[in-house]
This record gives structure tokens, sequence and C-alpha cells, in this order.
């Protein structure tokens, strides 16, 4: 039988502290993991809130990534490309999203398969930038309905920046120079419009 959310927290908590704790384990034991242990605790586990608070934009209501208005880098007539709008410690994020209003599991499968097409050409590209050595792709989605998958680059030669942690190294690390993040931004675009077509740029 599935655990109800008051059972999952229940089993978790067989393993928590007095605090409600939970123990550092498995990927703090990883050498991609960015902190130093000792003294470092996990966040207390709260009771679970059903239902959960809502998403922003459910149902396409005030949609902020709808009203964007930043042009893209890239963009073809169902996608745009763009720059995220804060500061990165990745050498660039850009961040693929859905011109139409669509949440992963409602999007037709004719722009599911496009998604995969067109995530395997914006990693090749992002991976042909002389000076990156993976492409971190990412789509979280709890906080927004909008459809957005996030691309990180990862900067050639640190390994410890392997896995899923580095959202978190993006973080941490002092922001970059936006001369060079916007000019690999551009290089970006120019290789994915080669090979994947759309043009580089394109209406907001």
């Amino acid at each position: 039988m599935p655990m109800t959310p008051e059972q999952f927290r229940a089993h978790a908590m067989t393993d928590a502290d007095a605090d409600g704790r939970l123990p550092l384990s498995r990927i703090a034991t990883r050498d991609v993991y960015p902190f130093q242990t000792a003294g470092l605790a996990v966040m207390p586990l709260e009771p679970p809130q059903i239902p959960e608070s809502p998403r922003h934009a459910e149902n396409g209501v005030d949609c902020r990534a709808c009203k964007e208005n930043r042009p893209p880098i890239w963009s073809d007539v169902r996608w745009a490309l763009r720059v995220y709008g804060g500061d990165t410690g990745a050498p660039l994020v850009v961040i693929l999203e859905s011109r139409d209003h669509y949440d992963l599991p409602g999007l037709p499968d004719a722009l599911a398969a496009e998604l995969g097409v067109s995530i395997v050409h914006l990693a090749r590209a992002v991976e042909s930038l002389p000076h990156i050595a993976g492409a971190h792709i990412s789509r979280w989605g709890d906080g927004s309905e909008r459809l957005h998958v996030f691309c990180f680059a990862r900067p050639e030669g640190f390994a410890q920046f392997r896995g899923t942690c580095f959202a978190i190294w993006d973080d941490l690390l002092p922001p970059v120079d936006p001369a060079g993040r916007d000019g690999d931004a551009a290089a970006v675009a120019q290789t994915l419009a080669a090979s994947y077509g759309g043009t580089v740029g394109g209406p907001v």
C-alpha cells in the first residue's frame, strides 16, 4: 500500500533526532558535496500540508513568464531560450520555455517530442563552448506551473561540480562577469540555430 503523507513523515521521523532533524547521509559523503559536515544540521522535517499551497501561475493566471518582456537569445514558433535573469556563479545558466502556457505533464505529445530533441541540441551547443565540460539539465517546476527547463554550464576542470549539487554551487560562487556570460549565450544561440533551426533572438 502507498504511504499517506502522514505515514511518509512518520517513516522519515524514525531516523530523526528529538528536534525532528534527519542525519546527514548519502550525498554528504560524496566528493561533490559543497559543505563541510562538521556542525551542519538538516532543517527539521515539517508536517505535511494538504492541500499544498498553490504554485505561481496555476491554470495560467497572472503568469510572469507569459508576460516576460526580456527578448530571448534564441527562439522558434513554440520555444524560447533566455539567459537566467539573476546573478549566477556558473558561467552560463539558460532557461528553455514553451511559448504557450503548459505544465510538463500537460505537454502535448508532439511538443514533448520536440522538447526532448531541443534539449539534446541545447546540451550540444552548451558543451561546444571551449571552456565548458558539461551541460546540467534540470526541471523542478514546484514554484511555477509554466514549463521551464534550466541548463547550467559546468566549467571545465571542476570535477567537484559534477552532479546534482552544481545548482547549489551556482548559488555559492561569486557572480560571473555579465559580458562573458552574454558572449557564451550568443555563441550557444548561434550553434542552436545552426543545428536545430529557429532564429537567434526573435520576438518576445
